[in-house]
C-alpha cells in the first residue's frame, strides 16, 4: 500500500473533540477518522498556510471544478456550475433549509434511525421531527413506503431530510428507492434535502446514486449537500457545497445560506476541495482498510461476543451493533461499557426510533486501536454472562 493507515498519533494534544476524554478511555464514537488526510491534500493546505496572510476568502472556479469533476468521474452525474455554492458545513446547510422551507410547528420528515443532529436542526428551529421508522428484518434495513406516504400526505409536512447513504445503519439507497421517495415527495408538495456527506465511503464495488440523479422528478425537487469532510477527514476545515438544480429552489436556498452568514469560506476551505482532484488513490486504499476493519470486527464478535451482532453495511465507516442479546438496551450498554472498560461508543437511542437496542462504533482507526477496542468489548461481554 502507498499510504500507511497504521500510524497512531496522540490526538489529545490538538484540542480534538473526539479525544477529549478521560485517561485510559478509548473514544470510537463521533464520525471522525484517526487517519492523516492524503499527503497531496496536506501539501496544498501547508502551502496556503505558509503564505501567511489569512484574510477574507472566496470560492474559485477551481473549487467548482473539483466538485463537478469528482461527481462526473466517479458517479457519472454532472453537477452544473450554476447549481453549486459554498456552505460552511452540511449541518449549517440543513438548518438553513429548515428555516427557509418550513415554518414553525410544521413537520420535517426523517427516516430513522438517522443522524442525531438532524433533530437539533429541527427542534432548535421550532419545527417538529416526524419519524418514519425504517423496516428492519434482523439483517438489513428498508423503507416502509406505506408509512412514508401517509406521513408525507400530512398537510403539516413540508420538508424531508434524507440521509444518503443512511447514517448510522450504513445503507446505500438504490436508485429505485430514491426515485420512489422523490415521486411521493413531489406528489405531496414536500421538498427533499439530501445529506450526502458519507457518499464516498462505500464498500468496494458499491457506488451510491446521488438523489438528484435518480430521476427527473428527484432532480427538480431537491437541495443536496456534499463535502469532502468525512471522505478525507477534513471536518475541522468547515468546507461543504450545496447544489439545487431547480433555479427557484436554488435561489431560495442560496438566500438563506447568506442570510445565516454561513456562505463564506475560511482561508483553507477552498484548499480542502482539492481533495477531489488529488485524493482518489488515497480514498481507494482507505476503503479497503475500513472494510478490512469491518470484517475483523464481525469475526471477533461472532467468535467472542455472541450477544452482539454487527449489522451488514455497504456504506460509512461506522459499525451498527445490535446489543439486544446482552439483555441491555443500547443506552445502558454504552454507559456501562464506557464506565467499566473506557470504550466510548454512541448509544443508538440518540438516532431516533429503531435505535434503542443498538450502539454505533467508529471503525476508522488503526488496526492496533481497533484490537484494543474489541478486547475491551470482549471483556465487557464476558462480565455480563
Amino acid at each position: 500500500m502507498k499510504y500507511n493507515f497504521d500510524v497512531i498519533k496522540d490526538r489529545r494534544t490538538v484540542n480534538s473533540v473526539k479525544w477529549s476524554v478521560g485517561e485510559g478511555e478509548l473514544p470510537l464514537w463521533v464520525a471522525d477518522m484517526d487517519f492523516d488526510t492524503a499527503p497531496e491534500i496536506k501539501s496544498r493546505i501547508v502551502e496556503r498556510a505558509q503564505f501567511g496572510i489569512f484574510g477574507y476568502a472566496e470560492t474559485t472556479g477551481e473549487w467548482e471544478d473539483a466538485y463537478i469533476g469528482w461527481w462526473e468521474r466517479r458517479y457519472s452525474f454532472r453537477i452544473e456550475r450554476e447549481w453549486i455554492f459554498f456552505a460552511t458545513g452540511v449541518v449549517a446547510a440543513v438548518s438553513s433549509a429548515v428555516r427557509r422551507f418550513t415554518t414553525p410547528n410544521e413537520n420535517v420528515l426523517i427516516l430513522t434511525p438517522t443522524y442525531n443532529v438532524f433533530y437539533n436542526s429541527i427542534l432548535n428551529n421550532g419545527r417538529i421531527p416526524l419519524e418514519c421508522e425504517l423496516k428492519f428484518d434482523g439483517e438489513s434495513y428498508g423503507i416502509d413506503f406505506g408509512d412514508l406516504e401517509a406521513k408525507l400526505k400530512n398537510p403539516q409536512t413540508s420538508l424531508m431530510i434524507l440521509c444518503n447513504p443512511q447514517n448510522p445503519v450504513g445503507r446505500v439507497w438504490k436508485r429505485d428507492e430514491l426515485s420512489k421517495i422523490g415521486e411521493l415527495c413531489a406528489e405531496n408538495g414536500v421538498l427533499v434535502f439530501s445529506d450526502e456527506i458519507h457518499c464516498d465511503i462505500t464498500a468496494p464495488g458499491t457506488k451510491y446514486t446521488p438523489f438528484a440523479a435518480a430521476s427527473d422528478i428527484c432532480r427538480k425537487n431537491c437541495v443536496v449537500a456534499v463535502s469532502p469532510s468525512k471522505t478525507f477527514n477534513l471536518a475541522g476545515l468547515s468546507s461543504a457545497a450545496v447544489y439545487a438544480p431547480d433555479p427557484f429552489i436554488r435561489h431560495r436556498m442560496w438566500r438563506q445560506i447568506n442570510t445565516d452568514e454561513c456562505g463564506e469560506p475560511n482561508a483553507f476551505a477552498v484548499q480542502a476541495a482539492s481533495a477531489y482532484q488529488s485524493g482518489e488513490a488515497w480514498l481507494e486504499e482507505l476503503l479497503r482498510y475500513i472494510w478490512k476493519n469491518r470484517a475483523a470486527t464481525g469475526k471477533f464478535l461472532s467468535e467472542n461476543c455472541p450477544e452482539i451482532c454487527q449489522i451488514p453495511a455497504n456504506a460509512t465507516y461506522l459499525s451498527w451493533l445490535d446489543v439486544s442479546g446482552s439483555g441491555l438496551d443500547g443506552k445502558t450498554f454504552a454507559e456501562r461499557l464506557r464506565r467499566e472498560t473506557g470504550l466510548f461508543v454512541s448509544a443508538g437511542s440518540q438516532y431516533g426510533k429503531g435505535g434503542e437496542n443498538f450502539v454505533r462504533m467508529n471503525l476508522a482507526t488503526s488496526e492496533e486501536i481497533l484490537r484494543d477496542a474489541l478486547g475491551r468489548l470482549g471483556k465487557f461481554c464476558r462480565s455480563l454472562r
